[in-house]
């Protein structure tokens, strides 16, 4: 009798929890609709155009859904002010763009952020990438794995620290200065890394101009700016990786201080701008004819020997790390599933690249025709994104299959099959007499 108590009083308990949360989103969102709606038609001189939008915001965990307009599959039902259902299980919950139900969404995941700035920014960076397209901007993700080598962190630490000096002094000769710094230290890493201009500079497009476009959106006063763009950087020091998170930095500060002279730069860009040649014009940039020289000169300024010295130590234990999951992903018997129409949803601040075999992302959930694969403790995407490596299966259960940190669920035309040679496994598309 007492433990049937217990667990009526936990129901009970659980059930007045999930009332409240459901209360609480159907009070708040539709404010929260509210703000970003009129935020973006406050702006929209900035892109020529509204930007706002369908708008899913989803629970993570529970894949509830709110949103500011119905579906035509008739899944969101009204709510209030708002709509509400289940979001699908074919759909990655990620902040994105996303086309679903013949409709092209912002999708942020919940809870957003308190501080109400930031809440904006963050929605008019998803409505931003919602319309990319057709402000000529292609949807990129390239990834920038010698952000994750030793001089390839130092010299964007370095950047983002005369960036930072840049934003926070009040004289327009020292802010020059450090922006000029932030360019030599920019250009340098450019020398070392053949090609690494050309795929930093797609992400910026990407990524680096949706963020700008949320930072002026949130209408923050320049206190609150300077707040931000600190508070910021000094975290993103703290990321495991800087690959695919770093152009939320770099073209949100260089574009907020060329916003200040020139409210128009942003719709002067295309796809086909180099941001590095287009800033140093913008900003009257001289650059020194020896760049090497200008940066052992400058770096210490920057805290250059604590910033040389940490990733010195880092790249040291980075190589037992990688070593282990070659080990792993690579050298021993595992799990190899090819994609087809794959959909994909991971954290960008914590990926490990490995040279010459793809990438290390130790959280990521992937749908296609095969089914969901959700990952918890580590996979190798292939460099070409075809497929994914992870450890063999412990566990299989009809189309349940299950490994070391990871979960397999098969449509019914899947099953998993053991290479007899390597002792690989394989993902075999059933034949029709079997089905």
């Amino acid at each position: 009798m007492k433990l049937s108590i217990g667990i009526f009083l936990i129901l009970l308990l659980t059930q007045s929890a999930s009332g409240q949360k459901q209360q609480f989103f159907q009070d708040s969102l539709p404010v929260y609709f509210d703000e970003i709606k009129t935020a973006e038609k406050n702006n929209t001189a900035l892109w020529g155009r509204d930007l706002y939008g369908p708008i899913l915001l989803v629970d993570p965990q529970s894949r509830e859904v709110f949103a500011n307009r119905p579906d035509s599959a008739g899944i969101l039902k009204p709510a209030g002010n708002i709509y509400s259902g289940v979001l699908p299980g074919n759909i990655n919950v990620a902040n994105t763009s996303v086309n679903w139900s013949g409709v092209t969404w912002a999708m942020v995941m919940l809870p957003l952020p308190q501080n109400k700035q930031n809440r904006i920014n963050l929605l008019a960076h998803e409505l931003f990438h919602r319309a990319q397209p057709s402000l000529g901007f292609a949807l990129s993700n390239v990834d920038n794995n010698h952000l994750d080598e030793k001089d390839g962190r130092i010299y964007l630490r370095l950047e983002l620290e005369a960036l930072k000096k840049a934003v926070l002094c009040s004289s327009s000769k020292e802010q020059l200065q450090h922006l000029t710094n932030a360019m030599i230290f920019r250009k340098y890493r450019h020398i070392i890394y053949e090609g690494s201009d050309t795929t930093e500079n797609e992400l910026e497009l990407n990524e680096g101009v949706a963020e700008f476009t949320g930072v002026i959106v949130s209408c923050r006063n320049n206190t609150q700016v300077k707040s931000f763009f600190e508070t910021g950087i000094n975290d993103f020091f703290s990321n495991s990786t800087f690959v695919r998170s770093f152009a939320y930095y770099t073209i949100p500060v260089y574009g907020y201080l060329l916003y200040a002279k020139n409210k128009n730069w942003n719709r002067k860009i295309s796809q086909q701008t180099n941001l590095t040649s287009y800033f140093i014009n913008a900003f009257q940039i001289h650059m020194p004819a020896d760049l090497k020289k200008a940066v052992d000169a400058i770096a210490t300024t920057y805290n250059g020997n604590v910033i040389i010295e940490e990733e010195t130590q880092r790249e040291e234990k980075n190589k037992e790390l990688i070593a282990s999951y070659r080990l792993k992903f690579i050298e021993q018997p595992h799990f190899e599933i090819g994609f087809q129409k794959m959909n994909v949803s991971f954290d960008p601040r914590n990926i490990i690249p490995i040279k010459d075999q793809g990438t290390i992302y130790p959280n990521m959930r992937i749908t296609d025709v095969w089914g969901i694969l959700t990952v918890q403790n580590g996979a190798l995407m292939k460099s070409d994104w075809s497929g994914i490596s992870i450890t063999n299966p412990a566990r299989m259960e009809g189309n349940h299959i299950s490994g070391d940190g990871w979960t397999l669920e098969l449509t019914a035309d899947y099953t998993v099959e053991k290479d007899r040679v390597n002792n690989n496994y394989k993902l075999v598309k059933k034949s029709t007499q079997e089905k």
